[in-house]
């Protein structure tokens, strides 16, 4: 039986690989409906990850926690990798 590594990611394994992806700084993304301005790297928040951001409609800087479906993706691809 092939044994599999299925030791989690690190959080500052997730938060470079999210960054990797586009959510690090001076990067635009859309989610929500919503084209933001990242102006931080990635950065452990509650139970996930989140980003600082400003919108085009408000220069407010917020945070924004990145979608579950991002993050299972990271862990997904580690997992397959090991």
């Amino acid at each position: 039986m092939a044994s599999h590594n299925l030791e989690s990611p690190s959080v500052s394994e997730i938060c470079a690989h999210v960054k990797h992806l586009g959510y690090g700084t001076s990067g635009f993304i859309r989610l929500y409906g919503e084209e933001f301005e990242v102006l931080s790297d990635p950065f452990p928040e509650a139970d996930g990850i989140a980003v600082r951001v400003k919108t085009k409609k408000s220069s407010a800087i917020r945070v924004l926690q990145l979608p579950a479906t991002v993050l299972q993706g990271v862990r997904g691809n580690r997992i397959k990798a090991a």
